[in-house]
């Protein structure tokens, strides 16, 4: 049976990959030094954002963001091109990856907050580095010194939102994670079927939705399709005075009972 084709959209997307049979795909210094390079060669040449990377040993995370649909021949030049350079230089054959890339669309701000600390963090999680900041293979170092920042880091939303100020991105992540709300977090950025959006929703049409409608049952009704359409919890929530929390609760408890698709 043939593989299904990705549905490949505008927006963020967490990219994760591994070595066949978990093995070692970073060896030397050298080698996350390529990965990087070609990262940020094709990320330039296919018009993506990189946000947040972390080089592991045998694995990476990706975040992420694309205005075309792109997405897999970004993915299918960046693990060729490595793949050929590991096995040319360790004298090697055959696939050096898990099978096919996996990828998660983020639909929901708080899941993207949280998927950024959780990149950034993984060397903590697995207990290779005690502080972030000295770990070499990540995107972290980089924003924590803006002289040195790469081309392709320069457009995420870390330095977009943060620019030098060195204070405030440690605080935003190092924030713990906590990895049971990371997976509600995504389970329910994928309740609703990921829009097809070309640009940011305004806030200014997403007030005209819900203009002059009292009813709780509407309201709730207006939500799940305000969502659909790409706005994010945080923006419903502050768009209705209401808790981000109470928007996911109405989504998840609301999603049965109307026509998502």
């Amino acid at each position: 049976m043939p593989r299904k084709p990705r549905i490949e959209i505008a927006g963020y997307y967490h990219i994760i990959n591994r070595g066949v049979d978990k093995r070692v795909i970073f060896k030397e210094r050298e080698d996350f030094e390529e990965f990087e390079e070609l990262m940020c060669f094709y990320a330039k040449s296919y018009a993506i954002t990189i946000h947040n990377y972390c080089l592991m040993n045998n694995h990476y995370h990706l975040l992420i963001e694309i205005k075309e649909k792109n997405l897999s021949k970004f993915m299918r030049q960046l693990n060729m091109n490595y793949a050929i350079y590991f096995n040319k230089k360790y004298k090697r054959s055959g696939h050096l990856w898990q099978g096919r890339f996996k990828s998660w669309y983020i639909t929901d701000e708080a899941y993207l907050y949280t998927l950024m600390c959780y990149i950034e963090q993984n060397p903590l999680k697995a207990k290779i580095s005690k502080d972030i900041s000295t770990y070499p293979y990540s995107s972290y170092h980089y924003f924590l010194n803006h002289k040195e920042i790469p081309e392709c880091l320069k457009e995420s939303w870390i330095v977009q939102n943060y620019k030098d100020d060195k204070e405030a991105i440690e605080a935003f992540l190092t924030n713990p994670v906590d990895r049971q709300q990371l997976q509600e977090l995504k389970t329910a950025s994928s309740l609703v079927e990921a829009p097809n959006i070309d640009k940011k929703p305004n806030i200014k049409r997403l007030e005209k939705i819900f203009k002059n409608i009292v009813e709780t049952k509407k309201r709730n009704k207006k939500i799940v399709e305000a969502y659909k359409k790409g706005y994010s919890q945080h923006m419903i929530a502050k768009v209705l005075g209401l808790n981000q929390a109470t928007v996911q609760r109405i989504i998840k408890r609301t999603k049965d009972s109307i026509s998502i698709t």
